[in-house]
């Protein structure tokens, strides 16, 4: 192309003026609105998390004054050490600690149990059809939404009659069950969304049906399997119902001990105990979310929601 042409078409862009999408402005009315609405809504979340954490470190004298935002004029650690191993339950003054191995004694077979069936039950609903599958598929998403509470007493009789009522190997077993069938769900959505070439390349190579879910499916699934850790860690761990209910006082996990420490009538009202105690309950799911986070997302994207 000649210089003059060159210009030509530079004059003609000149003349035309800017083409393309009109930049935003950082502080356009819609930006200042979204993330106006984000603050607001984080704030809400924040604020009662907020006024814990302060009032854990605050002596009982300080409490009384009244002012529940102010941060601590004199930080303090005894309200938390007394809620992990002397706060009173009861006859028992052993604070959290027996309920948190308690927990953690549920939590973790639990967990791998539950995920464990649930992920083989997806893959043979996604990959492989036997008769029945259907009523099976049925009868899973009719057990995902039953409510906990109808069963609570049929399972009673069971955990009784099979002597294991009050163990914490009986509640072991009622979260694995209740467990299941949302677990089944996400995990025949996940291996569906997944290519079905891979799972016919591997048949025509001589895999059978536990060769293609240790070798392929199961390599491939790690997002959908913290998705499933992080549902079940949080479920269990801050159950409180089974705990009460298919439990006793020796083996009540954490949530049941920290109702016990805020709803106890002896003595005087802890409020920076109760508050350390609360914090600590909760602390488990939410490291196991901070920690996996990004895995939790990416595995709802990639196929959690997907029929």
């Amino acid at each position: 192309m000649s210089g003059d042409a060159l210009r030509r078409e530079a004059l003609l862009r000149d003349a035309l003026g800017p083409s393309g999408t009109k930049p935003r402005h950082v502080f356009s009315r819609r930006n200042i609105f979204l993330y106006g609405t984000l603050i607001v809504v984080a704030l809400y979340y924040l604020l009662p998390l907020y006024v814990m954490i302060v009032t854990s470190l605050k002596g009982m004298p300080e409490i009384r004054l009244g002012n529940i935002f102010s941060p601590p004029l004199e930080i303090t650690f005894e309200p938390w050490v007394k809620a992990w191993s002397s706060a009173c339950t009861g006859l028992n003054c052993d604070g959290l600690s027996r309920g948190f191995w308690n927990s953690v004694r549920i939590t973790v077979p639990s967990v791998l149990l539950s995920i464990a069936v649930a992920s083989v039950n997806g893959y043979a609903l996604a990959n492989w059809r036997f008769k029945g599958a259907d009523t099976f598929f049925i009868i899973l998403i009719v057990g995902a939404f039953i409510p906990y509470q109808v069963m609570i007493y049929p399972i009673v009789i069971i955990l009784r009659e099979i002597g294991i009522y009050g163990t914490l190997t009986g509640l072991v077993i009622v979260h694995s069950i209740f467990g299941m069938p949302i677990l089944t769900l996400l995990f025949r959505n996940y291996f569906t969304s997944m290519p079905e070439e891979l799972f016919r390349a591997a048949r025509v190579d001589g895999a059978g049906f536990w060769g293609i879910y240790l070798r392929i499916m199961l390599p491939m699934s790690m997002p959908i399997f913290v998705v499933a850790i992080i549902l079940q860690v949080t479920g269990i761990w801050n159950d409180f119902l089974f705990g009460v209910v298919y439990t006793r006082p020796d083996t009540y996990p954490m949530t049941v001990q920290l109702n016990n420490i805020v709803n106890s009538v002896q003595g005087v009202k802890e409020y920076n105990v109760n508050m350390a105690a609360t914090i600590l309950t909760g602390l488990v799911p939410l490291i196991v979310y901070f920690v996996s986070g990004k895995l939790f997302v990416r595995g709802i994207a990639a196929g959690a929601v997907k029929g």
